[in-house]
């Protein structure tokens, strides 16, 4: 898979946080879900649209490496939290190094595969903080750029 490395300065994100696990059975139901409430259940209509930045999916608080728990959010980012609903979490993306990834393609399936295919790649990666950023959305097609946070040489 192609990429490039990146250097980003920190973001910011308000969304809700579910816990999971790669290998645990329930896993596409918990994102699924999570991105059911966030859209379905009016998350993202109670983010002001004047605050509502670019749709993120964040992977943070990795008990580990791939093989262990971590939270997913689904989120949208924004400059701070002011004025925000308090029932939001908000998480910092850290600042630093990341692989950056395009994906194209069927929103579940497209990211499905590049999970996949991510896992048996050999990148120094941090599992401090891992995001996809949605762009382009239109029906199940989708462009999504996927980053990934590197170790500082």
């Amino acid at each position: 898979m192609n990429y490039e490395i990146v250097t980003l300065p920190e973001k910011k994100a308000a969304g809700i946080t579910a816990r999971t696990n790669n290998h645990a059975p329930d896993m596409g139901s918990v994102i699924g879900g999570l991105w059911e409430s966030f859209y379905a259940k009016g998350v993202y209509d109670s983010i002001p649209a004047d605050r509502r930045g670019c749709v993120l999916g964040i992977y943070s608080d990795y008990e580990s490496d791939e093989n262990g728990d971590y939270d997913m959010t689904a989120a949208c980012e924004v400059a701070d939290d002011a004025g925000l609903p308090e029932n939001l979490r908000i998480r910092t993306i850290p600042a630093g190094r990341y692989a950056k990834f395009v994906v194209r393609g069927d929103v579940q399936q497209a990211l499905v595969q590049f999970w996949i295919e991510l896992w048996s790649m050999n990148l120094n990666r941090a599992f401090q903080a891992d995001f996809e950023e949605y762009h382009g959305m239109t029906g199940k097609e989708v462009e999504i750029h996927v980053y990934i946070g590197l170790k500082e040489d």
